[in-house]
């Protein structure tokens, strides 16, 4: 019986991983250069208004195409408004989600109830929108809006911040739908780092006594804090970059009377899908693309101050060590 060798898979040469580090390389520098190229279009075609107003384009409320004077700290504010209420929605809901799928829930519903939850992603913004705006509007008016109004009127603050015509648009509406648009993918991430804890760390919690909670909050919260915070860092993004959702329900008006958070908005993405393509070339254009570049500028920061804080529980992390 004759054996025949074994036939092992050439090995690629200096030259391919050359060529692989160079592809890379490339990509790096490709992506870093639309990076450039996307920030200097904006300045360029933002630099009319830019000259004119200077920052105080980023305070002044009035937005008048008529009169050509521009400003757009009402969808600034309306931008961060609704983005501050979906998070404060959707990171509770996503964890518990989360938390209810990798800890508590049987084996036999882990599978469909997740293909579930991340169908809801599949779902378009406009669907989103319309249903915002047909549906829970109505709802949200009649049996939230209206309550609250007759409960708190004559409140200080209180009254105030659930002021305004009973309608089911504005600034809470906009950022429920946000919140039920950013979940999946918020849940999504937070059940896979849930799910890459070792279960040596978490079999050992349990048998010291440890309860659910215990477990989660000093075993899988601090080993997985980086995804969890990538995660909502996700979510963030994409109820910041939202558009067709919030111009169907955030009532697109371009003034400030309160600080009510049913009061009728607008943000940078709306006021851009409503009136670029109107927009004649000049200052409107220019007021317009300034937008453009806040937003750009809003979720930079966002993202860097995400790294710094990374990069702080990490020395913490040394520190306790």
């Amino acid at each position: 019986m004759t054996l025949t060798p074994s036939i092992k898979p050439a090995r690629s040469g200096p030259m391919a991983d050359k060529v692989f580090g160079w592809a890379s390389k490339g990509c790096a520098i490709l992506t870093l250069g639309l990076l450039i190229a996307i920030l200097t279009s904006l300045t360029i075609s933002a630099w009319p208004a830019i000259y004119k107003y200077g920052f105080s384009f980023l305070t002044n409320s009035v937005w008048d195409p008529v009169q050509e004077d521009f400003g757009g700290f009402v969808m600034i504010y309306g931008t961060i408004a609704t983005s501050i209420i979906a998070l404060l929605i959707a990171v509770p809901v996503s964890f518990g989600i989360a938390l209810f799928l990798t800890e508590l829930s049987p084996s036999w519903l882990k599978r469909p109830l997740g293909t579930a939850i991340e169908l809801l992603a599949a779902v378009p913004s406009i669907v989103y929108g319309m249903w915002g705006l047909l549906v829970f509007g109505p709802v949200l008016a009649e049996y939230v809006q209206t309550p609250l109004q007759n409960a708190f009127s004559g409140t200080p603050y209180l009254g105030a911040l659930v002021s305004g015509p009973p309608v089911g648009i504005g600034l809470f509406s906009a950022g429920v739908i946000l919140a039920i648009m950013i979940i999946p993918f918020i849940a999504a991430v937070m059940r896979d780092v849930f799910e890459v804890t070792p279960a040596l760390l978490k079999e050992s919690a349990y048998g010291l006594g440890a309860t659910t909670w215990e477990v989660v909050s000093t075993v899988v919260l601090p080993y997985t804090k980086t995804g969890v915070i990538g995660g909502i860092m996700l979510g963030l993004g994409r109820a910041i970059g939202e558009t067709m959702a919030v111009t169907f329900v955030i009532g697109n008006f371009n003034q400030l009377d309160s600080l009510s958070l049913f009061q009728a908005a607008n943000s940078i993405t709306s006021a851009l899908a409503n009136e670029f393509a109107e927009a004649g070339e000049g200052l409107h254009q220019a007021a317009l693309m300034y937008l453009g570049l806040v937003l750009f500028f809003i979720t930079f920061v966002i993202l860097s101050l995400s790294k710094l804080l990374l990069s702080q529980l990490r020395k913490a992390e040394g520190a306790k060590t």
